[in-house]
């Protein structure tokens, strides 16, 4: 599945956030969440992350970078499934990273979900508004 576009909810007392419904067939076998690299959280469906996981791991542990790299994408990283009303629970962790209160947006970027702050989300958005040209152009030869 492709998941496209930008949703507006709530997380619960409890931290937990509703899916969009559009997505939830697609997540049904559950999900890995963990840190994004722009201090949102990343959702992955287990057959997305898989292929990422393994690039991940397969990064030479002699390297200092790609040993940070693999602490971040798993040292925080949750197994987690869909409950019967299709919210997912976010781990204490994972929301102070993020920066999630009571609101959050759901992005869809193609093969994953990126979770955001209100807040954060607004600061992209504003680049994106008076940078996007300019990154069109810088990555113009890799499409």
């Amino acid at each position: 599945m492709v998941f496209l576009g930008r949703y507006a909810h709530n997380l619960d007392a409890k931290g937990r956030l509703a899916i969009p419904a559009r997505y939830r067939e697609a997540l049904a076998e559950g999900v890995i969440l963990t840190r994004g690299i722009d201090r949102c959280l990343a959702l992955y469906p287990l057959e997305a992350w898989k292929p990422l996981a393994e690039k991940v791991a397969a990064l030479p542990i002699t390297d200092a970078d790609a040993r940070n790299f693999r602490r971040l994408v798993f040292a925080e990283a949750a197994d987690l499934t869909l409950d019967a009303q299709g919210r997912v629970l976010i781990p204490p962790d994972l929301r102070r990273y993020a920066e999630l209160e009571r609101e959050a947006l759901v992005v869809g970027v193609d093969a994953s979900i990126e979770i955001w702050s209100p807040q954060r989300w607004a600061a992209v958005e504003a680049s994106l508004d008076t940078d996007a040209a300019e990154i069109a152009q810088r990555l113009a030869s890799l499409i």
